[in-house]
């Protein structure tokens, strides 16, 4: 065979399979975006954009939401009972993305407006990802929706979220209320309505769920994030307070009701319990932060948010990602010592981040800690990377 002749093969098995493209693209962009912002919050280098904007905007719209478009291409066709996204249609989604983010990579660094051009772009990829989605919804005639209903709204409101957010570049104003917007309905609300659905089907769970939860839930985020917006008034942030720890136990007593909990279940699955646990303990961590913001007169710089993004989404990410990756390349989905080590290594990225929320708000002048998180982060996706870019790229061996 010859070099072009293996180059090609290579090429076509990495774009055969609908989540490789985009988990790859996820995944370096995970460790590239993660090491502009260290750099540029050091002062290292200097953006066109603000720095807290550029980590922000990176990590929902350019590593996470990746992330999810192969994963949700690959489940959602089945969720409902529709053929599955052809390649054509994907290879657009995913050219779009990429030129999208290499704009945004050059105009981060030359230009604002080649940057507002860049996220135009990303939005485009985000709208086609929508206009697939809601094809598949609209036109399936499955007995129950429910599920797909909600994951193609949060979609949605990552389109509306990723518009907000390139129009708060020109007004400053609504990007509290955009950050807000797209972390809590886009990235959390998205994560939980599919999470909600996968990780008790993995554990074999036959438990009834209560039928408002979902839309419950879709409420209570949509209030966090307007009181998130406003909580600079000291009665908002009490009214935040009091929703995160209803929200804890709301979302506490219902993943318990489920019966999911086996000791005998497989680490992967282990796993993926751990992330939908850290979405309550993240919303009662954040109440008791708020709660000493406003009694010590302190800042935690966005201790909640961190959490949610880390503990929750990053866990259960990293545990599906690893599970498809598997399961897809005709290998067992189990955890090996290796994966078991990475899960582990999350959570220290999770600790090392609540430290440094808790340096910032008490001004312990230990920087470092920041080093230290966001190190951990670049090499947690290094690893990851090493074991399973292979086989995203060029299949088991």
């Amino acid at each position: 065979m010859t070099f072009s002749q293996d180059t090609q093969k290579k090429e076509g098995y990495f774009l055969s399979q609908v989540h490789q493209p985009f988990f790859t693209l996820g995944i370096v962009n995970a460790i590239v975006m993660m090491l502009l912002f260290a750099l540029s919050y050091k002062g290292v280098l200097h953006l066109s954009i603000a720095t807290p904007f550029f980590h922000v905007y990176s990590l929902i719209f350019i590593v996470f939401t990746n992330v999810f478009t192969g994963f949700l291409f690959t489940t959602y066709p089945k969720y409902c009972g529709m053929r599955d996204v052809q390649k054509p249609y994907y290879l657009k989604v995913f050219y779009t993305n990429l030129i999208g983010i290499i704009l945004f990579f050059i105009g981060s660094f030359v230009s604002l407006y080649l940057t507002v051009l860049a996220m135009l772009i990303i939005a485009m990829g985000n709208y086609l990802i929508v206009k697939k989605l809601n094809f598949l919804f609209t036109k399936s005639e499955a007995a129950n929706l429910e599920d797909p209903f909600w994951i193609l709204r949060a979609f949605r409101f990552g389109l509306y979220g990723n518009i907000l957010m390139m129009l708060s570049v020109f007004i400053p104003l609504i990007e509290k209320f955009a950050i807000s917007f797209s972390f809590y309905m886009f990235l959390i609300f998205l994560t939980f309505s599919v999470g909600q659905r996968m990780i008790p089907f993995f554990s074999h769970s036959m438990e009834p769920k209560d039928e408002r939860f979902v839309s419950a839930v879709f409420i209570l985020l949509f209030v966090k994030t307007l009181l998130s917006t406003f909580n600079s008034h000291e009665y908002i942030k009490i009214a935040e307070i009091i929703l995160d720890v209803l929200l804890g136990f709301y979302l506490l007593g219902e993943f318990l009701s489920w019966k999911m909990l086996d000791k005998n279940a497989y680490a992967i699955i282990w796993v993926l319990h751990l992330g939908l646990f850290w979405l309550p303990l993240a919303f009662f961590i954040d109440a008791l932060a708020l709660s000493a913001e406003l009694i010590q007169d302190t800042n935690f710089v966005f201790l909640g948010m961190h959490l949610l993004a880390l503990g929750f989404l990053t866990t259960i990410l990293i545990g599906f990602g690893t599970r498809v990756t598997y399961g897809h390349s005709n290998q067992p989905p189990n955890a090996t010592t290796f994966d078991k080590a990475l899960f582990l290594s999350t959570q220290l990225v999770v600790i090392s981040r609540f430290l440094y929320s808790l340096n910032l708000g008490y001004g312990w002048g230990l920087n470092f800690l920041f080093d230290i998180s966001f190190s951990l982060w670049v090499l947690l996706f290094m690893v990851w990377s090493s074991k399973f870019l292979p086989i995203l790229i060029r299949g088991k061996k």
